[in-house]
């Protein structure tokens, strides 16, 4: 896959969604929520100020990170399900 994300914007793929709860119970495929957690796949190269000066992110490819619940835009990429976002929409990064 060739994808590079513009200026401030993330591409995430998201975790794996559970199946089971903590005591057992299967939850079916349309009770499920997706997970607010997820991987950076890529990132886009920073915001730029009035001067022209790049910013880079404070995100990396391969972080583990904690996003809204409504963030970013589904979008499918060689067959996968991933979400570009803005670095605005993560919440934070899971150590």
């Amino acid at each position: 896959m060739k994808f590079r994300p513009l200026h401030d914007r993330v591409l995430v793929k998201r975790a794996v969604e559970e199946t089971k709860t903590a005591g057992g119970i299967i939850i079916p495929g349309t009770a499920q929520e997706k997970p607010s957690e997820g991987k950076i796949v890529a990132v886009g190269a920073g915001t730029k100020d009035e001067a022209g000066k790049v910013t880079p992110l404070d995100v990396k490819k391969g972080d583990k990170v904690l996003f809204g619940k409504w963030g970013g835009t589904e979008i499918t990429l060689d067959g996968q399900e991933l979400l570009i976002m803005k670095e605005s929409d993560i919440l934070g990064i899971l150590g």
